[in-house]
């Protein structure tokens, strides 16, 4: 596995190695002793599985009472993966990162506690896989206006489909400040 640092450190590119031959492809996406040697020493709790379509933006999403570390990949088609830097006194506080995360390149992405989350769908269909940190709590439950003019995330789409809740995200600057990370 190849550990590669982004712009926010804490966030991690992985990129595993991939055996292939004429049956198809192995590849091992996830073993502790080399994520503990890769800088990235935590524990999953729980696995999801979400299936989307071309255009749909989730997120970005974080949780303020049992907050997630995210281990996220694609396993068919591709989206635009993004985390923003939302720890008080960060000095990254407010800044972002975004990668490409598809089948073809078999890239993983780990987004620790503290930073907020979320993907654009840009193949006509997505499956995406995240193993998380902790458990998801309803209550803790917070989210980031997607397209925030102070954050200025640079999406490759310009009218996504957003849920309900996903519209309703505040800005950044009205983002409460009553949790730490």
């Amino acid at each position: 596995m190849n550990f590669i640092p982004t712009a926010l450190k804490e966030v991690v590119i992985i990129e595993p190695r991939v055996f292939v031959d004429p049956r198809g492809f192995f590849m091992e996406t996830y073993r502790k002793s080399r994520f503990v040697e890769g800088g990235i020493e935590v524990d999953f709790v729980q696995c999801n599985h979400s299936r989307s379509s071309r255009g749909v933006l989730r997120g970005l999403h974080y949780q303020v009472e049992k907050p997630q570390g995210k281990l996220v990949r694609v396993i068919r088609g591709a989206v635009y993966d993004v985390a923003v830097d939302i720890r008080h006194g960060s000095p990254t506080f407010g800044h972002w990162v975004g990668v490409e995360l598809s089948e073809m390149n078999k890239r993983q992405l780990y987004v620790p506690v503290g930073f907020a989350h979320g993907f654009c769908v840009l193949s006509d269909e997505a499956e995406f896989l995240y193993s998380v940190t902790d458990y998801w709590h309803p209550a803790g439950e917070r989210g980031l206006m997607w397209n925030d003019p102070d954050v200025n995330i640079a999406w490759p789409i310009n009218d996504p489909v957003l849920s309900d809740k996903d519209q309703r995200n505040p800005r950044f600057k009205d983002m409460g400040r009553d949790f730490r990370f």
